[in-house]
């Protein structure tokens, strides 16, 4: 059984482990950690009580993605237990995503100065805010020396090379406030108290360095009178930690012996038989020490303590996890978690430093908003570039953004899509109500007109005007008023169709009456300056046959527009505005103004024969009056061309 703790040469545990191989001398130690003695093919003879580093190591990484610590650095000690324990733990980082920022190695001959140029490397990674330390004891003093001299805060996450030690923050508390800490899971042993207590020497003869020990205890020397009195219950009495291991060594090497006597000797032997004899090292060591199973000894009945080996001779990992934090005005280690096989913490027992209690952040990029996605760095999983998604996208996932297809729009959370509502105008919307004002304004003048008309239909004066086509005229005029109340409706099969028919007729049946009228008066004021017989076809029922034949012109034209493009309702969303959707009729802009094609004749027409019929007697002045509506008329169309497209 070999003694071994990280103050002692790194390399001590290994020659020792290289010299029983020799003799096929099977060693169980209590405290040596390093995870190269888990190699058999070279330490085939040892085992141990304790857990191998990459343990505590893969803890250490745990402790980090808990918190979403992903960019951190790391300091250890030079030598087997630092950089061993270092290696496991960027193996344990790696797998987590977690990301060193940098890295630096402290040793025994290293000065003050060279502390603090650690300390400054470490600043250098400002948003590396926690530090990772496989060091020793001394080593950990040492920078947290440094770090009060420099005023610098860090929180520290440390291999149980600090442990829980009082000495390695004594004079450092505010540079090692907020450090957590691990350290073997263990508990004093209170009969292993009792008994050393009661040593003396004159009890204890078989330890030669008792005598040694107890003069330099009590500052006196045993051939002078009353030092042998003196008593070790006197003043305080820590226990190491360790304690509980070396019981458990002790007793596994007794078990592995009570069970090879039990397997190779007879039943009736009490003592060791010769089949125990030396020259069984390896099968000893094979099929009783790493066999060996039973509960830890003297252990709390709260406790649950299983020693056994694993097929390496190691003993499974268990850690107690403290915080380092100011309580009732003095600094203490407090317990917020265990380790074993997986964590535990209690996050509530540790007081943040930080704004409203939360965590600090430890990462190479700060997190994106809500609408950003991450640009990650070539060869680096830590660092990223936030990159703002357009309005009109959502998150696939963390690194993409994707578009929503048209008509929709992002969630409020931006996990996905959803259907944008449908606009068009409405009744109660302002630009609807302005319009529908008007129409109503212009139908009720023109029902007063035609009642008027229907009032005085036998006079001279309506007869005289062309009644038929007056009437036809104001049948148009109602048409197009109307025709404000279909636009306004909300697009559909047949609102789209009626859209098609009344745009173009209605304008057709007032410009066809008109057309005919002022073509009635031309040829007559025409047939008398050349004393011509009466024209043909001016009768009233001859003026409403040709009216009749203009508008089914435009009708043909209408039927055919719907038979070529069919009417139907489509959603129309502007590349520039893409949270609109906009119903609409699926007519084409052009194919609209193809289909007033044929109105643009009758107004070319009409404006024609009112200009030749301009000077006409004053009896037929309303020619006058036709020619003034067609001017402005051609003004308006020719206008609305240009500013349609």
């Amino acid at each position: 059984m070999v003694y071994h703790s990280p103050s002692l040469p790194p390399f001590f545990p290994h020659q020792v482990a290289n010299l029983l191989r020799l003799f096929q001398i099977p060693q169980i130690s209590y405290a040596s950690t390093s995870a190269k003695l888990s190699d058999k093919s070279r330490y085939d003879y040892f085992a141990r009580t304790v857990p191998p580093d990459f343990y505590q190591a893969k803890a250490i990484a745990e402790i980090l993605r808990y918190f979403n610590w992903t960019y951190v650095s790391t300091v250890a000690s030079e030598g087997d237990y630092g950089e061993t324990g270092i290696d496991a733990f960027q193996q344990e980082a790696r797998a987590r995503q977690i990301c060193i920022a940098t890295s630096a190695k402290v040793s025994r001959s290293m000065n003050r100065y060279s502390y603090d140029q650690v300390i400054r490397s470490l600043q250098q990674k400002s948003n590396a805010k926690v530090v990772i330390l496989f060091t020793r004891s001394e080593d950990a003093r040492e920078l947290l020396v440094a770090a009060a001299r420099m005023n610098v805060t860090f929180i520290w996450v440390a291999s149980d090379g600090w442990g829980a030690q009082e000495s390695v923050v004594r004079g450092s508390e505010t540079a090692a406030e907020g450090a957590f800490t691990i350290e073997l899971a263990s508990y004093p042993i209170r009969e292993f108290a009792d008994y050393f207590t009661k040593l003396n020497p004159y009890t204890n003869t078989r330890n030669p360095w008792f005598r040694e020990f107890w003069e330099h205890r009590f500052d006196c020397s045993l051939t002078e009178p009353g030092c042998s009195e003196n008593s070790l219950r006197d003043g305080k009495f820590e226990q190491e930690s360790k304690i509980m291991f070396v019981v458990n060594a002790v007793y596994a090497m007794a078990h592995a012996l009570h069970n090879m006597r039990q397997a190779v000797c007879p039943p009736n032997a009490t003592k060791i038989c010769d089949a125990m004899k030396p020259g069984t090292g390896k099968r000893f060591y094979r099929d009783f020490i790493l066999k060996a199973k039973f509960d830890a000894p003297f252990r709390p009945a709260d406790t649950e303590n299983m020693v056994r080996f694993d097929a390496y001779g190691d003993s499974l990992g268990r850690y107690n996890i403290f915080h380092y934090h100011k309580q009732d005005d003095k600094y203490v280690y407090r317990k917020v978690g265990y380790w074993a096989q997986g964590l535990i913490l209690n996050t509530s027992q540790v007081p943040w430093r930080g704004p409203a209690g939360a965590p600090p952040t430890s990462q190479c990029s700060d997190p994106c908003r809500k609408n950003e996605v991450k640009s990650m760095q070539p060869g680096d999983v830590c660092c990223w570039i936030c990159i703002p998604c357009q309005p009109y996208q959502y998150l696939l996932d963390e690194f993409t953004c994707a578009d929503c297809s048209f008509g929709q729009w992002p969630q409020a959370n931006l996990t996905g899509c959803f259907d944008l509502p449908e606009e068009y105008i409405r009744w109660e919307d302002a630009w609807a109500i302005g319009p529908v004002t008007i129409s109503c304004l212009g139908m009720l003048c023109t029902l007063s007109v035609v009642g008027l008309f229907f009032k005085h239909n036998d006079t001279p004066v309506v007869k005289a005007s062309g009644r038929e086509l007056s009437y036809i005229l104001l049948l148009g005029v109602l048409m197009c008023y109307s025709m404000t109340f279909i636009y306004i409706a909300k697009p559909s099969m047949a609102v789209c169709t009626l859209r098609r028919l009344g745009l173009g007729t209605s304008f057709a049946v007032c410009y066809s009456a008109l057309l005919t009228k002022t073509n009635r008066i031309a040829r007559i004021f025409s047939g008398v300056k050349d004393g011509a017989t009466r024209p043909r076809f001016i009768s009233p029922a001859s003026q409403v046959a040709i009216c009749g034949g203009l508008i089914s012109c435009q009708l043909l034209v209408a039927v055919v527009w719907l038979l070529v493009e069919m009417p139907g309702v489509r959603k129309e969303v502007s590349p520039e505005r893409r949270d609109i959707v906009t119903l609409k009729c699926n007519s084409k802009d052009s194919s609209m103004l193809a289909a007033l094609a044929y109105n643009c004749v009758l107004i070319v027409l009409c404006t024609v024969y009112a200009f030749k019929t301009r000077k006409c007697p004053e009896n037929f002045n309303e020619a006058k009056f036709i020619g003034f509506t067609m001017y402005t008329t051609c003004i308006i169309w020719l206008a609305f061309q240009p500013i349609f497209y």
